[in-house]
C-alpha cells in the first residue's frame, strides 16, 4: 500500500519525464524519515547509452532519485508551505558510495533520514537498496526556494 502514489508525488515535486524518479512513497515521517521506491524499467532513456548491452543506472541517477526522495521528506505533511511553486536544490553531496549496480527489473528502495535542519538548509542521509543490499549512499545538503 502506497502512502503517496505517482499522481500525488508530483503535487510535492517539480520534476516530471524523464526526470522524475520517483514512483511511490512507501512511508514517511514528516520532516523526519521517508522510504521510497523507484521501479527501474528497460524503457530508461539512460539506458540506451548506458551502456548498450549491459545497461546500467548511472550512479548520479541514483543519488537524485535520493535527493527526490529527501525533497518529500522535507515537505511531505507541510500544510504551511505551497509545494507546487517549491523547489529543492543541492548545496552539497558528501560521503558518496556505489556498492552495487542497479540494472532494469530492479527496484531501488530509497531510504532517507533528516539529519538536521537549519532554517532553510537540510542535511540528510540517503541509502538505496535493491533487495536488501545496498546500491549507493551519501549524506546530502539541500535548500530551497519558492518560484513565486
Amino acid at each position: 500500500m502506497a502512502l503517496l502514489d505517482i499522481h500525488q508525488i508530483r503535487n510535492y515535486l517539480p520534476h516530471r519525464y524523464p526526470f522524475l524518479l520517483v514512483d511511490r512513497v512507501l512511508e514517511a515521517v514528516p520532516e523526519e524519515r521517508l522510504v521510497a521506491l523507484k521501479n527501474v524499467t528497460y524503457n530508461e532513456p539512460f539506458f540506451t547509452g548506458h551502456f548498450p548491452g549491459r545497461p546500467v543506472m548511472p550512479g548520479v541517477l541514483i543519488v537524485e532519485a535520493l535527493a527526490q526522495a529527501a525533497a518529500l521528506t522535507a515537505s511531505y505533511g507541510r500544510e504551511d508551505i505551497d509545494t507546487q511553486n517549491r523547489v529543492y536544490y543541492f548545496t552539497g553531496i558528501d560521503k558518496a558510495r556505489f556498492k552495487q549496480p542497479v540494472e532494469p527489473g530492479d527496484q531501488l528502495i530509497l531510504e532517507v533520514d533528516i539529519l538536521r535542519r537549519i532554517k532553510n538548509m537540510w542535511k540528510c542521509k540517503g541509502v538505496a537498496t535493491v533487495d536488501g543490499k545496498v546500491a549507493a549512499s551519501a549524506e546530502m545538503m539541500f535548500t530551497f526556494k519558492d518560484i513565486v
